[in-house]
């Protein structure tokens, strides 16, 4: 049963609970779900309790109205807001992602800072006709807010090149043969296709799900000599949960685990 955000007409964001899965719902359908500073700090401190709670494993973050993300309000800009979270970065996530896995589901356009929130998730649905864009050379801006970090380790150097410098609209069905979206789904039912990855991905331990992530995204600068030690730091408690226990007592009584996140 899905626990609706208790007053969601008073913010940005909507938040809804669907068993171990949290969906986050940018809620400015009027602005095509552009970056407020209010809907920024909402979202730090949704991910920030996602974080905290045992019994949540994956989130799923999504626009209304029929798009993803325009990226920044400008508007707010220009009264001087920057949605910006400290520590967390632009929209309280490109910064610093939470620990456990995120999955974008993408309607419409996501732009600039939109696609950026994108690439700052870890699994992708997107609508057929959707479109992602990072269009800041086109302003005489750069794509700071992770797009030049993230987006050349998500798809082929030259590939990313040409999307930055260029600034041109990426269709999804592109984006899926890169690899960057993991799932295509028909326009309108991007948030349903999500829904089913993640909790795909919720049936499994979720101590283990935020281990294998942790060690997917900081292994890639570790030293040779030393991946496997630091790999050993970060998966050796799971070894030894509790969650690991049922895990295999669960296959042995041919029954579903039930995870404890201990």
């Amino acid at each position: 049963m899905s626990t609706p955000d208790r007053h969601p007409e008073d913010r940005d964001l909507l938040v809804e609970e669907r068993g171990r899965v949290l969906v986050l719902t940018m809620n400015r359908p009027e602005s095509r779900n552009a970056m407020s500073m209010a809907m920024a700090h909402q979202i730090a401190d949704a991910l920030t309790d996602f974080d905290a709670r045992p019994d949540l494993s994956v989130a799923v973050i999504t626009g209304g109205g029929g798009t993803f993300c325009a990226g920044m309000d400008l508007k707010g800009f220009a009264r001087g807001e920057r949605p910006v979270v400290e520590g967390r970065g632009f929209a309280g996530i490109v910064q610093q992602p939470p620990r456990k896995p995120v999955v974008a589901a993408v309607e419409g356009y996501a732009l600039a800072g939109g696609f950026e929130i994108v690439l700052a998730c870890d699994l992708v649905v997107a609508a057929e006709d959707a479109k992602f864009g990072l269009p800041e050379v086109k302003r005489g801006l750069t794509a700071a807010a992770g797009g030049l970090l993230r987006l050349q380790h998500r798809v082929p150097y030259h590939l990313a090149m040409e999307l930055v410098l260029t600034g041109r609209m990426w269709p999804a069905v592109e984006a899926a043969d890169a690899h960057l979206v993991n799932r295509l789904a028909a326009p309108g039912s991007a948030l349903e296709a999500a829904l089913e990855l993640a909790e795909e991905v919720a049936a499994n331990a979720p101590l283990a799900l935020a281990a294998s992530k942790r060690v997917l995204v900081e292994s890639v600068d570790w030293p040779l000599e030393e991946k496997f030690t630091r790999q050993h730091d970060v998966v050796d408690p799971v070894r030894h949960s509790a969650d690991a226990k049922e895990g295999a007592a669960a296959f042995v009584e041919k029954r579903d685990p039930v995870w404890s996140g201990s």
